[in-house]
């Protein structure tokens, strides 16, 4: 088990995630996305317009998706 805080996958805050896999991990940080867009959070909207920004270029997504998962990949065991 591995973890990283929403700002560590691009978000805007603190909360940490712990999964066995980085695409476990990516789906939690997706609804906790979700989440903070129905609750119209500021700081999670902005983070989000960054990314929506980014996912126009799919090879700069592939990018950061892919240094993401060794992020997630050098993170110690829990």
């Amino acid at each position: 088990m591995k973890s990283m805080t929403c700002k560590q996958l691009g978000g805007a805050c603190d909360k940490v995630f712990s999964a066995e896999t980085f695409e476990e991990i990516a789906e939690l940080s997706k609804n906790h996305g979700t989440e903070m867009f129905e609750k119209k959070d500021a700081d999670h909207l902005e983070a989000m317009s960054k990314m929506r920004e980014l996912m126009k270029d799919s090879e700069a997504m592939a990018e950061w998706f892919e240094s993401k998962k060794k992020e997630f990949e050098a993170q110690p065991e829990d």
